[in-house]
């Protein structure tokens, strides 16, 4: 079946690495902060909402609102049918801190005390929702709620929205906003996070991710419309695939056999080869299981020492389902400015491990080509996306 192109005409990251997709992505050539967790610093919400407005939204909805108006400023007027535009933003959790600020006050000051915004501020679908009401989106408007999958497969069911003639344009990306007291001690108490402080993606002493809050949007839309409208096209999008590990609600299949599986039809759906890709944004969480089976795959596809990889979470932390939505954002500026960010903290790659190409030290120039960027989320969902430059 012919499909249509699908571009990026505007992306945005709110981080702790910064605001905005060029500061956040400088933030991502500077050394890695120390803060634990990655929590992003306190914003002028009023720049962006009314008093009452900015009260009523989780911080997760606030943080995909911003994003969403930083990339749809940059796409500017999207010249069709509302029917024909869609929002699909992602997230692992939802509206947490809400819910475990409400649980506190029920516990203090009784139930009649819960805040009749509750359920609208914790609802999972809020920010995807937020979006549409107040840019007057009509078309699909949904939240894919896969944990760290999650705005990987936003992205690509949004992708896929346009190629097959359902929109236009979709604003999609993920946003999390899960660092509590409670999240914090779920994800420590399971041994997830890093007991030494720092995220060390594919290094011999990675112990673990450093718990972090993001989002992150993107703009697309059918590269002939794009073109007529004279939009200034940032990136293409060539492929999707997603698969299930079916093997272990929180680790990944041995060998990389899920993620490998994926990755080939990502790159299948793309009309490529593996020999095409030239650099890997990887999953790269800094702990044990996920980096050696994502280091596994990439070998067993690539070869070695393959394609650039690197891994942008010893900057960011692990933004859970945000995660991929930022990485997708570093992407497109890495190939706007022809650097790959260096994995942060890794000092040589684990020798237990193939030998992968991993960017250490500093950033890397190189000559922007097809990119695949993973997300594996805790259930097995295995989620690759396929980017290329701009087209001409």
């Amino acid at each position: 079946m012919s499909q249509r192109r699908v571009v990026i005409t505007g992306a945005s990251a709110v981080a702790t690495a910064g605001l905005g997709r060029e500061a956040f992505f400088d933030g991502l050539l500077a050394p890695a902060p120390d803060e634990r967790p990655r929590n992003v610093p306190e914003l002028d919400l009023s720049a962006y909402f009314e008093t009452k407005e900015a009260r009523r939204l989780d911080r997760h909805a606030q943080f995909a609102l911003i994003a969403a108006a930083e990339a749809l400023a940059e796409a500017g007027d999207l010249p069709y049918d509302p029917e024909r535009i869609g929002s699909l933003v992602g997230t692992g959790v939802g509206g947490m801190r809400t819910f475990e600020e409400q649980v506190l006050v029920q516990h203090e000051k009784g139930s009649r005390r819960v805040s009749p915004f509750l359920i609208p501020m914790m609802m999972a679908n809020a920010s995807s929702a937020h979006i549409s009401m107040k840019y007057g989106f009509e078309g699909p408007c949904e939240t894919t709620v896969t944990a760290c999958a999650a705005s990987n497969q936003s992205i690509g069911n949004a992708l896929n929205m346009i190629r097959w003639d359902r929109c236009d344009a979709m604003v999609t990306g993920g946003t999390e906003s899960s660092t509590t007291v409670v999240g914090l001690a779920g994800f420590q108490n399971m041994t997830a996070l890093s007991s030494s402080g720092q995220s060390r993606p594919f290094d011999a002493g990675r112990d673990g991710f450093i718990a972090a809050e993001a989002a992150g949007v993107l703009v697309i839309e059918e590269l002939e419309g794009a073109r007529a409208r004279g939009a200034t096209i940032l990136a293409e999008i060539l492929g999707y695939a997603t698969t299930a590990d079916a093997h272990h609600i929180t680790a990944p299949s041995p060998g990389g056999v899920g993620a490998i599986k994926c990755m080939t039809r990502a790159i299948a759906d793309a009309g490529l080869q593996p020999s095409d890709i030239a650099y890997v944004n990887a999953h790269g969480t800094s702990t044990p299981l996920n980096d050696a089976a994502e280091a596994q795959a990439c070998a067993h596809l690539f070869g070695t020492p393959g394609p650039y990889v690197t891994s942008i979470k010893g900057v960011t932390g692990h933004s859970l389902g945000a995660a991929g939505a930022i990485e997708a954002v570093s992407v497109v500026e890495s190939m706007i400015r022809g650097i790959i960010p260096p994995t942060a903290n890794t000092t040589a790659v684990d020798p237990e491990l193939p030998p992968i190409n991993v960017v250490l030290g500093e950033g890397q120039e190189w000559t922007p080509g097809p990119t695949i960027s993973n997300s594996f989320g805790f259930g097995g969902h295995n989620a690759s996306l396929i980017f290329g430059p701009a087209p001409q």
